[in-house]
């Protein structure tokens, strides 16, 4: 499975920006696609994820302002990030988790400037 990440970037705060995510390979059903991000000097964290059912998880931070769907016909994953703050800044990673088994994006820069 490879995970390809596009659209970060360089934003103002407050600004939005939104990630996609398109999952190659073989992908089984049931899985649950998501975005991770790591700050300097944090640990990675969860931000969203999304099963194939539609069941939706969100990290308290993000929850008003990132809206995380898919396109289960085209294994893709999206991130809308709206009212951004300069504490969403980091490296954002694509996530694919299939039972016991989990893949990565390359991961892709997101810097908001105040």
């Amino acid at each position: 499975v490879q995970l390809v990440e596009s659209g970060g970037g360089l934003v103002q705060a407050g600004g939005s920006l939104r990630l996609s995510c398109a999952a190659s390979g073989s992908i089984f059903s049931n899985n649950i696609m998501g975005w991770y991000r790591q700050a300097p000097g944090k640990e990675r964290e969860l931000v969203a994820s999304l099963t194939s059912g539609g069941i939706i998880t969100y990290a308290d931070s993000v929850k008003g302002r990132f809206t995380i769907s898919r396109d289960n016909a085209k294994d893709t994953v999206f991130l809308q990030m709206n009212s951004l703050k300069p504490e969403d800044t980091g490296v954002y990673y694509c996530n694919l988790k299939w039972r016991t088994l989990a893949w990565w994006g390359q991961g892709t820069q997101i810097t908001v400037s105040s």
